[in-house]
């Protein structure tokens, strides 16, 4: 077990901010909101050229504005997002439609270019990460297996480990290329991904070859919703856990709907995501948990509620997160009283040497 660390943070996810008005259409704006509600990072997607550009990578100076301008609100990069990309590297034709409004529009209906695009915006976003120093990178698996998560009728024998080797095939070559560029590949276990829960990701995990910079996003309002023992899995899981989502979350037993919600909108469903405090869960036991097995990473609020407005929920979570975090001491409370003891000492206390 790694020593207890002291959790940095807070700090923002700005995909669920982002739009067209002020201050929420350029990064320097964002930076500026965020700031002013408290927070000290941004996780930064790189899915919108108005706040990174993948583009520009290779222009003289481009890396160092992007520095200048978290830096002159002192922001930090907590780590680079991805989840579009991820997204679009492994799609199961049932979703190619709708997948196809998060690809570029020179690969819409093209589903081969549309995952060349995205492993070519992965291998990007890496060495953006590593020329910045963000050693860590959050995304999702994508998923091929997914429209076959419940068994009736079973998939044909061999389907879900045709996927998988699938899978792991197309994310090996990014896996490599974190390691030479000294990042971490966060994946996010979230329904809708082939990688949604420990399970999966062990089953990813094995057809890397435990590759060392496979980790995950810890997100405990998926598995809530889920209905897993998200401590448990703290617990089992710490030393792959690199990046972690405060998003709480809330199921709401329900006579009409169970966990697949019956195809409604998010207040008719009973597991719902809320802003954090608002919702089940114990977030004070999660920072311990994490505090307790060394996780050095940030908190970083993920705000998505189907009640709150983003405002609210943004300084409101800022604060939250503050609260949460727990501040390792330097020495346990109990030095001043511990005692030396020689080896002729111990041996007499435990009554070893006796007149």
């Amino acid at each position: 077990m790694s020593p207890p660390r002291t959790i940095r943070g807070p700090g923002l996810f700005i995909s669920q901010f982002i739009s067209n008005e002020p201050p929420f259409d350029t990064l320097d704006g964002m930076a500026r909101f965020a700031a002013g509600n408290g927070f000290v990072a941004l996780q930064i997607p790189v899915h919108d050229p108005r706040f990174i550009d993948l583009q520009r990578l290779d222009e003289s100076g481009y890396i160092g504005k992007l520095e200048t301008t978290l830096h002159g609100d002192r922001l930090a990069i907590s780590e680079i997002a991805a989840h579009r990309a991820g997204q679009l590297m492994a799609v199961n034709p049932a979703y190619d439609a709708v997948m196809d409004g998060f690809a570029s529009a020179d690969c819409r209906g093209d589903p081969a270019r549309r995952q060349a695009r995205a492993a070519a915006d992965l291998g990007a976003a890496i060495t953006l990460a590593g020329r910045l120093g963000v050693v860590r990178l959050a995304t999702f698996s994508g998923s091929l297996a997914w429209p076959f998560f419940y068994p009736f009728p079973p998939p044909p024998e061999g389907l879900i480990d045709r996927a998988f080797a699938a899978l792991a095939a197309r994310w090996r070559p990014l896996l490599d290329h974190a390691d030479q560029a000294n990042v971490d590949i966060c994946f996010e276990l979230h329904p809708g991904q082939d990688l949604h829960d420990g399970a999966t990701f062990d089953r990813f995990l094995a057809l890397v070859d435990g590759h060392p910079r496979a980790k995950i996003l810890y997100d405990p309002s998926h598995m809530l919703l889920q209905h897993m023992d998200y401590l448990g899995f703290i617990d089992r899981y710490h030393d792959r856990i690199g990046a972690f989502h405060v998003k709480d979350a809330e199921f709401v037993v329900s006579d009409q709907r169970g966990v697949y919600g019956g195809y409604g909108d998010w207040l008719e469903r009973p597991g719902r995501f809320r802003s954090p405090g608002d919702g089940q869960i114990d977030f004070k036991a999660i920072f311990s948990r994490l505090t307790r097995h060394g996780y050095d990473g940030w908190a970083v609020l993920e705000w998505e509620c189907c009640l709150k407005n983003r405002l609210d929920g943004a300084a409101e979570g800022a604060r939250f997160i503050a609260d949460h975090i727990i501040r390792v001491g330097e020495t346990p409370f109990d030095a001043g009283m511990r005692a030396q003891g020689s080896p002729d000492r111990l041996d007499a206390m435990l009554g070893l040497r006796r007149p």
